[in-house]
């Protein structure tokens, strides 16, 4: 079947013949990143009997997780496995944990995501060290509207230098936000002078004890953020400071009182979390670590000697911290979207959020507990069969839980297949008591959560 439409060539109207195609439904749902939420997606489309395919960037899956594969999480493993996930190992004898208890990030790929990868359904659709450059329609660009939503979508990856275009029906975008870090700087501006300083910058949570111990031990050490993560990289710098005196710790926040980092301490409701805060609380007292409060950071410079000045504001007065060895990060991080440049989305400009879902996970309206639950209607993106989903939908708001990624997942899959009630049925038990801290800020609670908490 064809129809005819009137081009504008110029001064003279033209005609042309556009055949009008129809989706091949045989083409795979392409899942971009093969982390906890995105083989949780393969794995509810397989219990669907759907098609699909993994591209995952690093050589295992988890591969980010593995950055930090020393720390643990605050959330026990009821909260970090997902049900059809769980349904398809239980298939092949899997050794499931104890879910009472709290996994590594290590343990986490270990005993779940590496045999979730190697069970039949997953392993066959896999690709590993499969780097997505771009994502575009099939010989149709951003521009064009004709016919769009009838024509597959075509994903370039490189492989070990070689690049290759793979068509599908459908692509879930599920990379998060992890290796994609916010800067020291407090407008959040990556600046040159910043950038320069990648070898001794690290963003995000080394191994401190391990293999990087000879990197800071008896350095000048900063930390700058208030969040878990910061508090994780001084708790270890304490530990090396105590084999390596001449360790310097020195601990850079916006937060106008340290005291509103310690979190709810022994009225945490998660207790992993409440002793992290405990921990940080008397590491202060003790004098341990110097605090900087109220810095406002707008420049890192590399001395001639090779040492690092924070340059910056700190209660409205023009300060800077000197004599600097190594500098760690953890001001949160950032989506990546410049590989899906050739698609139609609709991302909120604040956040950086799934724009449908903005209002919902404001950090500065919403912890994590108190986001309701949300699915394939809200995730659904203007290009047809384009879902972001995971940490990655929500942009920079760091109130990401793992469990919501699950059920994000487990909504689309079933429309996907055509499970239109299922879909709608957005359900999540996650009692905010049991899951999110409770932060006591002059006597109030305030509900709050990280992504590197109790999420992945």
């Amino acid at each position: 079947m064809s129809e005819f439409k009137i081009l504008s060539n110029c001064c003279q109207p033209s005609y042309a013949v556009e055949e009008k195609r129809i989706m091949d439904l045989d083409l795979p749902i392409a899942i971009i990143g093969a982390g906890p939420v995105g083989l949780a997606a393969a794995a509810h489309l397989i219990q669907y009997k759907q098609k699909v395919i993994i591209l995952e960037a690093g050589t295992e899956v988890g591969a980010n997780i593995l950055t930090w594969k020393h720390i643990k999480l605050f959330s026990q493993w009821k909260y970090n496995i997902d049900k059809a996930a769980s349904s398809l190992l239980e298939k092949y004898e899997w050794e499931k944990p104890n879910l009472e208890e709290i996994p590594t990030g290590k343990e986490l790929v270990d005993k779940y995501l590496i045999p979730l990868s190697k069970i039949p359904e997953i392993r066959e659709v896999i690709a590993l060290n499969t780097k997505v450059i771009s994502i575009g329609k099939k010989n149709t660009d951003k521009m064009k509207t004709a016919n769009r939503e009838n024509v597959p979508f075509v994903i370039y990856t490189e492989q070990k230098g070689t690049i290759q275009a793979i068509e599908a029906r459908a692509v879930i975008d599920a990379t998060g936000t992890w290796g994609n870090p916010n800067p020291a700087n407090s407008n959040g501006v990556w600046l040159k002078s910043e950038e320069s300083l990648r070898g001794k910058v690290f963003y995000g949570l080394p191994d401190i004890l391990g293999e990087s111990i000879n990197r800071y031990k008896n350095k000048k050490v900063a930390v700058v953020g208030s969040g878990h993560s910061a508090i994780n990289a001084l708790l270890e710098l304490e530990k090396l400071k105590e084999e390596h005196p001449e360790t310097e710790i020195i601990w850079i926040i916006r937060k106008e009182r340290v005291e509103d980092a310690y979190g709810g301490e022994e009225k945490d409701a998660l207790e992993a979390r409440g002793i992290l805060g405990s921990r940080i609380h008397e590491m202060v007292d003790k004098g341990t670590v110097k605090v900087h409060t109220s810095f406002r950071i707008e420049q890192l410079k590399e001395n001639n000697n090779a040492t690092i000045t924070v340059n910056g504001e700190a209660n409205g007065v023009i300060s800077e911290i000197e004599s600097i060895d190594e500098v760690i990060v953890n001001t949160g991080n950032r989506p990546n979207y410049s590989f899906l440049n050739e698609l139609r989305t609709k991302v909120d400009f604040a956040t950086e959020s799934v724009a449908a879902i903005s209002d919902l996970i404001d950090p500065n309206l919403h912890s994590c507990g108190t986001v309701r639950p949300h699915g394939e209607k809200e995730l659904r993106q203007p290009e047809k069969n384009l879902y972001i989903v995971g940490s990655k939908s929500y942009g920079r708001a760091p109130t990401f839980l793992m469990a919501t990624g699950y059920e994000q997942v487990r909504s689309i899959a079933a429309y996907m297949a055509g499970d239109i009630e299922a879909s709608e049925k957005v359900e999540l038990d996650l009692p905010e008591t049991g899951v999110c801290s409770v932060n006591f800020v002059n006597a109030k609670s305030v509900n709050s959560c990280d992504t590197d908490t109790c999420c992945s």
